[in-house]
């Protein structure tokens, strides 16, 4: 399957927000932002595998992410230099509040508490 990235000038705000609209992306999202590029697998591995490349589908062809596939892993980037150059602050706008929003503080909880028990 080829991986559709669509090109920064072909990245629709209407896009970017219905992907960004899910709490899971968007915990996802915040990770990959803060973390930089990450296997796949390493984010949110809590939630089965078969959801995540769902997610992994809407953000890439959104615009939000790169999907890179190097050997046998795949690796997620966000976009942010496209992003920032689209919709200036917008990212900066979403993601800020993520800090105080219960929802995707709980994913991102479970998440961080998974790889917790990984590393052990």
């Amino acid at each position: 399957m080829i991986a559709r990235h669509p090109k920064r000038e072909d990245i629709r705000l209407d896009a970017v927000l219905t992907a960004l609209g899910n709490p899971i992306r968007l915990a996802a999202v915040r990770t990959i932002a803060v973390g930089g590029e990450h296997p796949c697998c390493d984010v949110l591995p809590q939630i089965p595998k078969s959801t995540m490349t769902h997610h992994w589908r809407a953000l890439r062809d959104s615009g939000v992410v790169w999907q890179r596939h190097i050997g046998r892993e795949y690796r997620l980037e966000l976009r942010r230099e496209d992003l920032d150059s689209r919709f200036p602050g917008l990212l900066d706008s979403i993601l800020g509040p993520l800090v105080s929003d219960p929802l995707t503080q709980e994913t991102i909880a479970e998440y961080d508490r998974s790889r917790q028990g990984a590393r052990a």
